[in-house]
């Protein structure tokens, strides 16, 4: 052995064996076999990334509309969302007798491929119940003496009728007002969705159809919403405008003219009949 002084053993390079060299080795491939482990999913992940999507619901969509739309939002064969609504366990009031119409809050909501039938109706209707039941919308339902269910009843049809969102109070107020006094709402949106249809031409065979929904034979509200409301239309249905009228008919886009006169009515509705006709033969 040769004698060193301490510092030149400080001086002196340290060389593994041949097993420490082996084992340097080993390690280092264990470290990347280790990273890659790590990168891999991490970029398999990075390439599935999906693309943000959305299905938007309209304001005044009916049920089955909205089932259609979430069928090909989904990717899902015809029928499957409405098939669905019974396992989906949604927080309806129990006047809807599980029937979701006017619960399917519009809205855009957001669709991935963790995005069900069932988790979408129950994303949908827990926000109509969260905006439904707000204290504002529960004080004015007690004003107006109905239920808030009757109350989104009541923003359905206004929703239908109303030609813009400056007649949805008054649109409100008729209904209201019709039904204090006990009369038939006669209102062609309760018709139109009796026959599944969406139409202006309604005729004297379409009142006297057998249905729930035929509010020119029936007193009252129709049995469930005709659609889905949106918040315009609520804040209609708990806060109508004052005013004593009985009838409305869009004469033309942008004119609807409200009366508590019949005869004036009358007079409007004609009107109305001869810019149809007049816009038929042009």
């Amino acid at each position: 052995m040769v004698n060193e002084s301490p510092g030149t053993r400080s001086r002196r390079r340290l060389r593994p064996t041949r097993r420490g060299r082996l084992v340097l080795l080993v390690t280092a491939f264990l470290v990347l076999v280790a990273a890659a482990a790590v990168l891999v999913p991490l970029l398999t992940r990075e390439s599935k990334t999906e693309q943000a999507r959305t299905l938007v619901i309209p304001e005044g969509w009916r049920a089955s509309q909205v089932y259609a739309a979430a069928d090909k939002a989904l990717g899902e064969p015809a029928g499957t969302t409405e098939k669905a609504v019974a396992a989906a366990d949604l927080p309806l009031p129990s006047e809807a007798k599980g029937n979701p119409e006017g619960y399917l809050f519009p809205a855009t909501y957001p669709v991935t491929s963790a995005t069900t039938p069932k988790s979408l109706l129950r994303y949908m209707v827990d926000t109509a119940v969260k905006r439904f039941g707000a204290d504002h919308i529960t004080a004015g339902a007690q004003r107006n003496r109905v239920t808030v269910y009757q109350t989104v009843t009541v923003a359905s049809i206004v929703q239908a009728e109303a030609d813009t969102e400056s007649d949805m109070g008054k649109v409100a107020r008729v209904v209201h007002n019709r039904l204090e006094r006990g009369m038939p709402l006669q209102m062609d949106s309760t018709l139109n969705y009796a026959m599944n249809r969406s139409t202006l031409d309604t005729t004297e065979g379409d009142t006297k159809i057998d249905s729930p929904y035929n509010s020119y034979e029936r007193k009252g509200l129709p049995p469930t919403p005709i659609g889905n409301p949106g918040e315009q239309a609520m804040v209609a249905a708990i806060s109508p405008t004052p005013g004593p009228w009985l009838y409305f008919v869009t004469v033309a886009p942008g004119d609807t003219r409200f009366t508590d006169d019949y005869a004036e009515q009358q007079r409007n509705v004609a009107e109305f009949n001869r810019n149809r006709r007049e816009a038929g033969s042009g």
